[in-house]
């Protein structure tokens, strides 16, 4: 018989890692299924060479992108998720995005922002979050661009970074789009799976892909378990599915096959109106060479573009810069330019469309993700016009600028393939995140965020994690972490 469970959660990202933190806390005994493995200690995670040209530690699976090309997916699969990879920005999304914008093609929250108020406030403390004063040399970058047009409105990032990384250069330099060794900066596996990792109801099982869901005889749409790909399959009152919008929603599109629950209202949309932002990073040439060393410390806004932002990113250097150029540059040219290059990196948000969608390749063919952001014309055309806008203000600063728009691979904000709502044919799960017309399924990732905002995601993935976790605790919640 299989081992049972109290909840199973899988995937161990900010969402699924949010879920588990309570549960175990509240005495639930609980089994996280991660479909990757623990990242080494070595040194390696800061390694430009293995991060970011061998790319090592990324997903290789190819998709289909839906017009008949593939390409793989910027996913990571190792415990905690993309959370050991990401820029730690952890920014909440303002009172406004939680309802819908027609005009913008975005959809509306089943709640409003105080819901996820006190959430956020959990989130913020278990994730140290704090703010860091510019460099001289960002600074200066910064007095440029709102000096000569004031509708440019600089303020200081939110960051899941300790004080401390100031003091180690190696860590400070690579933080943003690398894993930290010290434990610096705030993720999911630190800060969240690391105060209940030796609690005696907790389990954490890694290399532990899932493949399909146990249910009930003639029941299918009450679920019972999760089945492995390596033939191990486990029970539970609940499962919680936490493995990201491109994986949780192909899960449940299986079982709706092999099920026949091809009826319920929600199943045409599982899959539907992913969202991955409209980005672009932007590299500025000045003719002086930069000191600073964290650098990713202020965020622009600018009402013009109310949809978008413009974000500092990390430390950029010859060696960085040598991966994102053709082989045939010199290194000495790359160094020159790494040296007076300030990188930005431009967000905005995207609506929905039910034809952006995630579709499961059945574990026969590959998966696709159809997206096309000309299907959301207003995202596609403030995207435009705000990378114009900031690449005229460096140049009138100054610098010479490059750009490259990430486009379909870049899905490190991934988002809303099982979206929320209140209308099951509309969306996939409720304002608790449970599947619609199921039962013992709930969805923590970030699948079911309706709206994209025009920030990074992580912190309102945290904290709809730290909700749905005390709502299957029986909790009220909102207290202190």
């Amino acid at each position: 018989m299989p081992e049972r469970y109290d909840v199973i959660i899988t995937g161990s990202g900010a969402g699924g890692s949010a879920v588990a933190h309570k549960l175990v806390l509240a005495g639930k005994r609980v089994l996280l299924l991660e479909k990757g493995h623990r990242l080494p200690r070595d040194g390696s995670t800061l390694d430009v060479a293995q991060v970011f040209a061998e790319g090592r530690f990324k997903n290789r699976e190819p998709w289909r992108d839906g017009r008949g090309g593939t390409f793989v997916p910027g996913e990571y699969h190792n415990v905690g998720g993309k959370t050991k990879w990401y820029g730690a920005a952890l920014l909440r999304f303002d009172p406004h995005e939680f309802a819908a914008d027609r005009d913008h093609q975005c959809l509306s929250w089943p709640f409003g922002y105080e819901e996820l108020a006190p959430y956020y406030d959990q989130a913020e403390a278990l994730l140290h979050v704090s703010r860091f004063p510019n460099e001289p040399g960002i600074q200066a970058v910064l007095d440029k661009v709102v000096n000569g047009d004031g509708r440019w409105r600089p303020a200081a990032l939110p960051l899941g970074l300790k004080p401390e990384i100031l003091r180690d250069e190696t860590e400070a330099k690579h933080f943003d789009g690398f894993a930290s060794v010290a434990g610096y900066k705030s993720d999911a596996e630190i800060n969240l799976l690391g105060p209940i990792a030796d609690a005696p109801n907790f389990t954490l099982l890694t290399k532990k892909k899932v493949v399909g869901l146990l249910h009930s005889d003639r029941t299918p749409h009450r679920v019972t378990g999760v089945v492995c790909a390596d033939g191990t399959s486990y029970e539970a009152e609940t499962v919680v599915l936490g493995a990201g919008a491109l994986t949780s929603p192909r899960i449940l599109q299986d079982h709706i096959a092999a099920g026949g629950l091809g009826g319920l209202p929600s199943a045409p949309v599982v899959g539907a109106n992913i969202k991955i932002h409209a980005n672009t990073a932007l590299l500025a040439v000045s003719p002086f060479s930069h000191r600073d060393v964290l650098r990713k410390t202020a965020i622009l806004f600018n009402d013009e573009f109310p949809h978008s932002t413009v974000q500092c990113l990390g430390w950029m250097d010859g060696e960085i810069l040598a991966t994102q150029l053709p082989g045939a540059v010199p290194q000495f040219v790359n160094n020159a330019i790494g040296a007076r290059t300030i990188g930005f990196f431009v967000t905005t948000e995207d609506g929905s469309s039910p034809e952006n969608r995630v579709v499961s390749g059945g574990g026969e063919q590959m998966p696709t993700l159809d997206y096309d952001l000309r299907r959301l014309a207003p995202a596609h055309d403030e995207h435009l016009n705000v990378v114009r806008a900031f690449s005229r203000r460096l140049h009138a600063a100054g610098m010479a600028t490059a750009d490259r728009y990430l486009g379909i691979a870049g899905t490190a904000h991934a988002l809303g393939s099982m979206v929320a709502g209140l209308d099951p044919s509309g969306s996939v799960v409720d304002s608790h995140g449970r599947v619609h017309g199921m039962s013992g399924l709930y969805v923590a990732d970030g699948s079911v965020l309706p709206r994209s905002s025009r920030v990074n995601p992580a912190l309102t993935i945290y904290a709809w994690g730290l909700r749905l976790g005390d709502h299957l605790a029986g909790s009220r919640g909102g207290g202190t972490p």
